[in-house]
């Protein structure tokens, strides 16, 4: 791995940390942690908007959407010093990562010249419609059915664990449009709006009482015909494409876990607690781990770079993002260990941690990818 750093790409470093220092508040640091209350969510949608004004909301976007055309060490650039200056993460995150440069790719013109722009001010919030009752990690099982029908589709059917569902304008619809087909064949993607008559949206609330997710119901839901992204009946197609590229941002995994760290480590001082030898032995354990976990997402950022293998990346994405799901658990469990329920914020991680080894892929899925595609072990 080679991560020596031009002249330019520096230069890009400096200008990012004297543009943070000049508009990232305390009170921004604050409400990026915050439950989504109205307030809030008006703050962190004026901050995207502040964001994308100066040119800073998607810096790997090509500059015909509004990006900057970050090459890769600029884009690990700004993940670690956006992390690191606890800065808030776009509440369309999903839709930068993901949705966009699927749209990018398949996308019609009008679909991209229309709602990229919205998307990077988070003026439209947008979702992904994949996960269904019985449908979860296997997206290829998914029952959501649209059915042609003159111009249109007709859509039926349920999703779930929506994230920002019950927020959002716009989702990333993925729906079942070939039942005789083989379940990965059969499937498209919809670009849909969540304002069109049939649609029901039901906020879930979480064990932590945020309710960031929502359940989303399609009762003979008219969707006009050119909200198609992608071929009819391409969807995982498109599907693989979305997926490749949230994992492509694994440097944030490691920085994150490193901020998190500090901060625990500043509590235990603030609050007297976390000197004895069990605890400083936890403490030492996590940081090598962490440690471990940004030279693994390192080398999946060294394969792109130096034209590595595209599935030996995303392989190393894959473990990158188990060994983040386990470290960050075992992070939570001792700070409430330690703090207890008096520290309100760590006792509010500890129940949201169980998630990190379900969101984004389970672990169990992950582990799969990793032995198949790294280990080249048999299905």
């Amino acid at each position: 791995m080679d991560f020596s750093y031009p002249a330019d790409v520096e230069q890009f470093r400096n200008e990012l940390r004297t543009w943070l220092s000049a508009n990232l508040t305390d009170e921004l640091i604050t409400a990026r942690r915050s439950p989504r209350s109205d307030a809030v969510f008006d703050m962190l949608h004026a901050w995207n908007a502040t964001l994308a004004d100066a040119g800073w909301a998607a810096v790997s976007w090509p500059r015909e959407y509004g990006g900057r055309g970050a090459t890769v060490l600029e884009q690990l650039v700004y993940t670690e010093e956006t992390t690191r200056a606890r800065a808030p993460l776009p509440l369309n995150v999903i839709g930068m990562n993901n949705i966009a440069p699927a749209i990018m790719q398949y996308g019609t013109e009008a679909q991209k010249t229309t709602l990229l722009p919205r998307m990077m001010r988070a003026d439209d919030i947008w979702c992904q419609g994949m996960s269904e009752p019985d449908a979860g990690s296997d997206l290829a099982a998914l029952r959501t059915r649209a059915v042609r029908d003159g111009d249109n589709f007709v859509v039926n059917g349920q999703k779930i664990w929506t994230s920002l569902g019950h927020r959002a304008d716009w989702c990333q619809l993925y729906v079942r449009t070939d039942p005789e087909a083989p379940k990965h064949q059969g499937i498209s993607c919809l670009i849909v709006d969540l304002r069109l008559p049939g649609i029901e949206v039901r906020p879930l609330v979480t064990l932590n009482g945020d309710t960031d997710f929502a359940e989303v119901f399609f009762h003979d839901v008219v969707v006009p015909g050119d909200a198609l992204l992608g071929p009819l009946n391409a969807g995982w197609q498109v599907a693989t494409t979305t997926l490749s590229h949230e994992r492509a941002g694994a440097a944030r995994l490691y920085a994150e876990l490193q901020v998190r760290l500090e901060e625990l480590v500043t509590d235990f001082a603030a609050f007297g607690v976390g000197g004895d030898p069990v605890t400083l032995r936890r403490l030492g354990e996590i940081a090598v781990r962490i440690k471990y976990l940004e030279v693994l997402c390192q080398r999946s950022i060294s394969a792109t770079l130096h034209g590595g293998s595209e599935i030996t990346a995303l392989g190393s994405a894959s473990l990158a993002k188990t060994v983040w799901g386990e470290i960050g658990q075992d992070l939570a469990a001792l700070a409430f260990d330690v703090l207890g329920p008096q520290a309100s914020r760590w006792a509010d991680y500890r129940l949201t941690s169980r998630s990190l080894t379900i969101a984004g892929g389970t672990t169990q899925i992950n582990t799969n990818i990793t032995a198949h595609r790294v280990l080249g072990l048999p299905r």
